[in-house]
């Protein structure tokens, strides 16, 4: 059957437009990505292993209680002893540099949505494109625009793992009482201090969910993302389910599941601490 509307083909222009137009903008974003990522990851891979298990499991001590404390040790020992800490240090500075620069553009934007009704017009939209989007469709954009690597399985993660950020954060602003802001506003308060001194500590909590959110839904990005060398644990389990490897794909995919139920946990518990 003919096309009568053929969108992909405006779609198709447009990223090729900019492809050849911000080529000088895209270079400079992959330069800065690489280094920040390699930075993180270099970091990660040269610290001893038994530094990186301590500080997670006193993290998680901290801030999550002891059941998470002897997973988080055991968790983090098993993935030692079945060879995948280099991979999984990649993943994890993927998923940080990820998750962080996904939480620098989103939370402003939850604010911006909260704050002005038609801009949550046209943010909630697009946020339900980004949600419901196939997750595979963000590597192809990413690879025009910066090639493989590392960078552009960080941009398609980023752009995976933005929305949960958005919605919580617009959600949590939205949700401080009426009657307390208008007591700050009686008190002399201007908007910037309602912000940042009222509104933003009382929705703390929700914006925490969804960083929660953000990081679970960069790890399992990121674990796509192995199909464009983004490295990690990803590349690990597409090699498993190249060669029909049930081994290495138990594995690689055992040692995500761990790490995810470790960010997971943690961050649940700063939640509730925050609670």
């Amino acid at each position: 059957m003919n096309k009568i509307i053929d969108i992909g083909q405006y779609v198709e222009t447009a990223v090729n437009w900019l492809v050849e137009n911000a080529k000088p903008l895209f270079d400079v974003i992959k330069n800065v990505g690489n280094s920040s990522i390699l930075g993180i990851e270099w970091l990660l891979v040269n610290t001893p292993f038994y530094i990186v298990i301590l500080f997670f499991t006193l993290l998680a001590f901290w801030k999550a209680g002891k059941g998470t404390t002897i997973m988080t040790l055991g968790g983090l020992s098993l993935i030692f002893l079945m060879g995948f800490w280099r991979e999984t240090m990649e993943t994890l500075a993927l998923v940080f540099v990820s998750t962080l620069t996904a939480l620098i553009l989103s939370v402003p934007l939850g604010i911006w949505a909260a704050k002005n009704k038609f801009a949550a017009k046209i943010i909630r939209p697009l946020l339900d494109l980004m949600q419901t989007m196939p997750a595979f469709v963000y590597l192809i954009p990413a690879v025009l625009f910066f090639s493989i690597g590392k960078v552009p399985g960080a941009f398609a993660t980023i752009i995976f793992a933005m929305p949960p950020a958005v919605r919580l954060t617009t959600l949590g602003i939205e949700g401080v009482p009426k009657d307390i802001v208008e007591a700050a506003r009686a008190f002399g308060a201007n908007s910037r201090q309602i912000l940042f001194k009222v509104e933003l500590p009382l929705a703390t909590q929700t914006i925490l969910a969804g960083v929660n959110q953000t990081i679970l839904l960069s790890l399992s990005m990121v674990v796509i993302a192995g199909m464009i060398a983004a490295g990690g644990l990803g590349e690990k389990v597409l090699e498993g389910i190249s060669n029909l490897d049930i081994g290495l794909g138990f594995e690689s995919g055992l040692s995500v599941v761990i790490l995810a139920i470790i960010l997971d946990r943690i961050t649940q518990g700063f939640i509730k601490k925050k609670q």
